[in-house]
């Protein structure tokens, strides 16, 4: 399944197929951050279609040469049916309306400050936004995405234990302080973190 391989290169278990989809990442992103998006997706489409042409150009002359009858050399591909069925535009058309469905109620209630503590955690998470929007733009938080995408989690498997414990000291500090915060807020929602 796709899910598997896609763990499958997160954790390097296929060190060349991972090197060679995280390098492509890399460059992809490096590139964005050189030239525009237009020039880049125009970059990479004129490579595809140079090496296709060139490709069916050898193929051709080949054929010639050595007098055969081999037919178009991406014939299987041209063959293979791309198009969504009805059934899967609605699945997935569903599933992007629930998200969005989701997503609006809840900034309605953060924003109409349904519960402060809530609404509160969400104004320190934009507050501290700001300060990293000043930093990096959002390519840049992208390219840090990618990058510890695929190195965190071998990070974390062989350095489980040590992580867990300071995660969980971390957890405990944060709960301390979050209660101490809700004791003294008068009428707020009073739940474990």
């Amino acid at each position: 399944t796709p899910f598997l391989t896609a763990i499958d290169l997160l954790y390097w278990r296929d060190i060349k197929q991972t090197g060679i989809v995280f390098g492509s990442f890399l460059l992809l992103l490096f590139s964005l951050t050189q030239f525009s998006v237009v020039s880049v997706v125009a970059y990479l489409a004129l490579a595809a279609l140079s090496a296709t042409i060139s490709f069916r150009i050898y193929k051709s002359v080949l054929q010639a040469v050595q007098k055969t009858d081999e037919g178009h050399p991406f014939k299987a591909y041209l063959e293979l049916e791309i198009s969504l069925s009805q059934e899967q535009i609605q699945k997935y058309t569903d599933c992007l309306q629930l998200y969005v469905n989701n997503m609006l109620k809840e900034l309605r209630r953060l924003f109409l400050v349904q519960d402060l503590v809530d609404s509160l955690k969400f104004a320190v998470l934009m507050w501290l936004l700001t300060y990293v929007g000043a930093l990096f733009n959002g390519l840049t938080l992208l390219l840090m995405a990618v990058v510890s995408l695929f190195t965190l989690p071998v990070v974390y498997v062989k350095h489980q234990a040590q992580i867990d414990q300071y995660l969980g000291l971390v957890r405990t500090h944060i709960n301390a302080v979050v209660a101490k915060i809700q004791a003294k807020i008068p009428g707020a929602k009073r739940h474990a973190e």
